[in-house]
């Protein structure tokens, strides 16, 4: 401690200067000296908040004497204990994110926003790190986007005092979204507004769980089953409706005798699905020296898939015809090369002399007659002789003999083509066929491992009619192994042996909330994790593991356009759909093992999909 002045003789500006170079003031008012002033005068020097240099000394007695004795409030106080001082950057144009411990919500602390001091202002505001915003008052949950909607006319209402306690009556409720009765419809109708779920707003963050059997989910989340809607993670935005009943009827119908989905089954298959692909690629390179089409392996399984027979929900194992003419039609269109959209002049003059080249490359390499070989060769010949002698000549000019040397050539490359195309359709087939074997194998030795028996008796069913209801599977479940999921930010991450797949918070929430009204055999939820995982792994194999890959096969209509069907229709069944992009909680879908747990009413009829 150093020498002490009297306090009452120095001006106030000059007071606050000394207090900040390291003299507080003692209880008899004394301005004493820190032993951590030379401390204090480095922090500032480089840049730091005062609260920066004063966390670097959090026990100093001296320090909490002069916070104490010099009025500061109680946030004040908080704030300097717990401001980070670990950053040597000179940043003072932008607050550095405060880890206090606080009363801010952790979806706020996730969408950037945190808790700094105001120095001019003496006070705590809140700084958007992501946005630049700062606001005086704590942002609210489920707050509009002011950028897209300045005016709030998509942003939801704000619940009631005491109308958290009034939802309890009707739990699924505060998933629905009602945008005629709670507010006015944007003008913008691909804008869908955010929905404040009401609720407890300082959700904790769900720690790293893991499905061991005979662990309830709802246990490891720390909850009972009376407080489910507080153990699920909330979404922010809500793009279905659950509460609506179904008004369609079916005949009753026996279980179906597709095998349980396993993990270890899935994963086994998604390996072989991923081998397949790489297959198809590797053929169409070396046998016809291209690329393979972008999507056609996806729309080759689409269209396996109609007329498939097979015991394997995924891969087809059972069709006829077995040279696909999706697949054939597709590689052929790309024969002798894949054409693209031209824009400029020496794209068209560079893709017709490609489209000769190649041509005469594959005529010649071909088992073909000699009439073929002629034509193809004379018009080869007669392009290249164009392009050496018209170098004036336009885009349309080029484009134009593209389409004549197409006609002309096209038919005979097609036909030297054709055996070679069928032979990778038929390969295709042939080794997904091997892959569908070993597979079952798998998922047999499994069920045999638990004495389960794939011969089981299904009862009867009665032949009337019923309100339609999720498929029911007549083999039952093996248990299932342990599968990990922890929150990265938005997304829910569940993992099995190292693959992990990834899905929003929001539609999280939603496979939990159809796992809960369909599934029957889980009531605890201690399985509910290897379902999600299977499920999720299947779709992404479907889709496929390329850059924007299948973005195509998971579209659906607008909100607006679902509640029009069902307020004006009475709709409330969807006959192509999946557990992922469904608005209704009845509807048909592509899988039934997977889907079946979540609500899927099994596949579309032969006569819809017709």
């Amino acid at each position: 401690m150093g020498q002490g002045w009297n306090s009452d003789l120095i001006p106030h500006r000059v007071l606050g200067v000394l207090q900040l170079a390291g003299f507080s003031r003692s209880p008899d008012s004394q301005l004493v000296r820190c032993q951590h002033s030379s401390a204090l005068r480095v922090g500032l020097a480089v840049g730091r908040r005062c609260s920066d240099a004063v966390s670097l000394f959090p026990q100093c007695q001296c320090c909490k004497m002069a916070n104490e004795n010099h009025g500061s409030s109680r946030e004040e106080a908080a704030l300097m204990s717990h401001s980070p001082g670990t950053s040597h950057q000179n940043q003072p144009s932008s607050p550095k994110p405060a880890r206090l411990v606080q009363d801010l919500p952790d979806e706020l602390v996730q969408a950037g926003w945190e808790k700094c001091w105001s120095k001019r202002e003496n006070r705590p505001y809140y700084f958007n790190r992501f946005t630049n915003q700062s606001l005086w008052e704590m942002p609210l949950l489920g707050q509009h986007d002011v950028i897209s909607d300045p005016l709030g006319l998509n942003a939801a209402p704000m619940p009631a005092e005491g109308g958290a306690s009034e939802v309890t009556t009707a739990e699924s409720r505060m998933w629905k979204r009602r945008l005629s009765e709670e507010g006015q419809p944007s003008g913008n109708s691909a804008k869908k507004p955010k929905m404040e779920v009401p609720g407890n707003p300082t959700a904790q963050p769900v720690p790293n769980v893991s499905s061991t059997p005979g662990t309830p989910l709802l246990k490891v989340w720390g909850v009972s089953p009376e407080d489910r809607q507080t153990a699920l993670l909330r979404p922010t935005e809500v793009y279905w409706d659950l509460d609506i009943q179904t008004n369609a009827v079916i005949k009753q119908r026996a279980p179906s005798e597709v095998l349980t989905p396993h993990p270890e089954v899935e994963l086994l298959r998604s390996q072989l699905m991923l081998k397949l692909r790489q297959h198809y690629r590797e053929l169409c390179q070396q046998r016809e020296g291209i690329d393979p089409p972008r999507e056609s392996f996806n729309r080759w399984m689409l269209e396996r898939k109609v007329v498939d027979k097979g015991t394997d929900p995924l891969l087809p194992s059972n069709c006829e015809p077995v040279v696909s003419p999706s697949m054939f039609r597709e590689i052929m269109n790309d024969i002798p090369i894949r054409l693209s959209r031209i824009k400029f002049r020496e794209e068209a003059k560079r893709l017709l002399f490609k489209y000769a080249e190649a041509a005469k490359r594959l005529i010649e390499s071909r088992s073909a007659s000699p009439d073929s070989r002629k034509v193809v060769k004379w018009n080869v010949e007669d392009t290249f002789s164009w392009l050496r002698r018209d170098r004036s000549a336009s885009k349309e000019d080029y484009m134009d003999r593209l389409e004549h040397l197409r006609k002309q050539c096209g038919p005979h490359v097609s036909a030297a083509a054709k055996d070679s195309v069928e032979g990778i359709c038929s390969k295709i087939y042939h080794i997904s066929l091997e892959y569908v074997k070993r597979i079952r194998e798998k998922h047999l030795a499994i069920l045999k491992e638990h004495n389960i028996s794939v011969e089981v008796e299904a009862p009867d069913a009665q032949d009337r009619l019923v309100y339609c209801y999720p498929v029911r599977l007549a083999v039952p479940s093996p248990p299932l192994p342990n599968v990990e999921m922890h929150v990265e930010n938005s997304l829910v991450c569940v993992r099995y042996k190292g693959e992990m797949v990834k899905v929003s918070r929001s539609y999280f929430s939603k496979l939990w909330l159809l796992y809960r009204y369909s599934c029957i055999d889980d009531s605890v939820f201690e399985r509910f994790l290897p379902r999600v995982w299977c499920l999720l792994r299947r779709y992404q194999m479907m889709f496929g593991v390329g850059l924007y890959e299948g973005t195509g096969l998971q579209g659906a209509l607008p909100v607006h356009v679902f509640e029009a069907l069902h307020k004006l229709f009475g709709v409330s069944f969807e006959c192509f759909a999946s557990p992922l992009n469904c608005y209704f909680k009845q509807y048909c879908s592509a899988f039934l093992d997977t889907d079946g747990y979540f609500g899927s009413r099994g596949q579309t009829p032969p006569s819809v999909r017709s």
